[in-house]
């Protein structure tokens, strides 16, 4: 990592560990629910990665571990990574409270590295993710490392159609955008900060998986989100939510599965 992504990781770090104060108490997240026995995965990766039990899982971007503890309540064996040290924390005494043997580290994607040399079933990445990372290859190899062989590699995140819609580029730009704002709870407006955001294209996300040797299993797309978190969403359906464009649905996720098949 060069001196200018090291500085954008250093000040988004500054801005995730006020993020996750905020998010802590947010009706977003229904920590209260998730401790009286709630999972906070959504549809589209339950039905897709499906049975987890018994396998090793490596859930890279993980915030505080909502989603790593729900997948360790499906039986997996999960280390969850996150860059801000706020977030870990909260992770951890989470686990304790939850009895879950989840292990936490704090750590950028890039300086992971694993505590066991035994190499993990599934890799996991999931909604609003990789926009923090400025090198979308070194990421894949990261990925592709920590995988063994006939592991798997998911990701489910937001469509980047909704960027270019909402006024941002769709392709990559040497320079990331870096803009002061808050976040996307109903208390965001606590958690004001300067952030930095790289785009990626469809294309560079599939593109960084092959580079690896990663074998694409499939590429779909979503006409909604499972979050209510951006500006003029409709709920048509229970937890689906939809925007149109000139009376046609915008795609808001997407999701790509992959394999190590060497």
């Amino acid at each position: 990592m060069d001196d200018s992504q090291a500085q954008y990781f250093a000040m988004n770090r500054v801005g995730w560990d006020r993020r996750a104060k905020v998010h802590f108490d947010s009706s977003f997240y229904d920590l209260e629910g998730f401790l009286a026995g709630a999972t906070s995965l959504r549809e589209i990766e339950l039905s897709e990665l499906g049975e987890v039990s018994g396998r090793r899982l490596l859930h890279l971007q993980c915030h505080f571990g909502l989603d790593t503890l729900s997948w360790a309540r499906r039986g997996a064996l999960c280390t969850g990574v996150d860059i801000s040290p706020v977030a870990i924390a909260k992770a951890r005494e989470l686990a304790e409270k939850t009895q879950l043997d989840t292990q936490f580290v704090c750590s950028d994607v890039y300086g992971f590295q694993a505590n066991s040399p035994e190499a993990f079933d599934i890799v996991f990445t999931s909604y609003g993710a990789i926009c923090w990372l400025p090198d979308l290859r070194r990421w894949a190899e990261l990925v592709a490392a920590n995988l063994a062989v006939g592991g798997r590699f998911y990701i489910v995140d937001f469509h980047p159609i909704y960027d270019l819609l909402a006024g941002y580029s769709y392709f990559t730009r040497q320079d990331p955008d870096i803009e002061e704002e808050g976040t996307y709870t109903e208390n965001g407006a606590d958690a004001l900060a300067t952030l930095a955001t790289w785009a990626y294209p469809l294309s560079s996300v599939i593109n960084a998986l092959i580079a690896v040797g990663l074998q694409i299993e499939h590429l779909r797309e979503f006409p909604y989100s499972p979050y209510d978190c951006f500006e003029g969403l409709q709920e048509r359906e229970p937890g689906r939510f939809y925007l149109e464009h000139k009376g046609n649905d915008v795609p808001l996720v997407f999701s790509i599965s992959a394999r190590r098949t060497d």
